[in-house]
């Protein structure tokens, strides 16, 4: 059971991330033709079509917040000039997540999105499906996996569900499609955080 005090540090947070999240409505998301935040309420959408648990749907909608939480250190990947993303945006999103009591069915998935996308990225036909831009993170990010780092990520209990996540990555970017908004997802992401007290 929580406190009042994790009560208002819950309330508070999501606070400031659903905030961070509505502030992306007016963001590119990078090198595509939506915001980011229609990205990441894609994201969700598509994992709610798919009947998945909470938790993977609200991983969905946070899959990107290491690319925009407020960072002094962070780092964007630059190709021929252009921003192609913040590097290991992938990590800063999970670490900023687990620091606030995420559980490890969000920040994990949160984590892999970028991995995924290596692994993927072994078959030639999802490679060539990617759109310029995340062809060019994906260079930047390492490039497909090899052999064995495609063995260890199988090795993974949650592989599959990380690959479903970065599927629907991959599919988040609709222009003009509609979804249900942000604040839709509100008493999912309490719930989800309350869960994990």
């Amino acid at each position: 059971m929580t406190s009042p005090t994790d009560d208002d540090a819950i309330t508070v947070h999501l606070n400031t991330l659903f905030a961070l999240l509505a502030a992306q409505g007016q963001a590119t998301y990078i090198g595509e033709s939506i915001s980011q935040l229609d990205h990441s309420l894609q994201a969700a959408h598509f994992a709610a079509l798919d009947a998945c648990p909470p938790s993977t749907i609200i991983a969905a909608l946070l899959h990107d917040i290491g690319q925009f939480i407020p960072l002094a250190s962070a780092h964007d990947i630059v190709v021929d000039g252009a921003s192609v993303g913040r590097h290991a945006h992938d990590a800063l999103g999970a670490a900023y997540l687990r620091a606030h009591g995420w559980p490890a069915a969000v920040h994990e998935l949160v984590a892999a999105h970028v991995a995924a996308k290596r692994y993927l990225a072994t078959d030639p036909s999802y490679r060539k499906a990617l759109s310029t831009a995340s062809e060019a993170s994906l260079k930047a990010q390492g490039g497909p996996f090899t052999d064995e780092e495609k063995r260890k990520f199988e090795q993974d209990p949650l592989w599959r569900e990380k690959v479903r996540l970065r599927r629907y990555d991959d599919r988040s970017k609709v222009v003009g499609m509609q979804v249900v908004g942000l604040e839709g997802y509100r008493r999912m992401a309490e719930d989800v955080l309350r869960g994990s007290k």
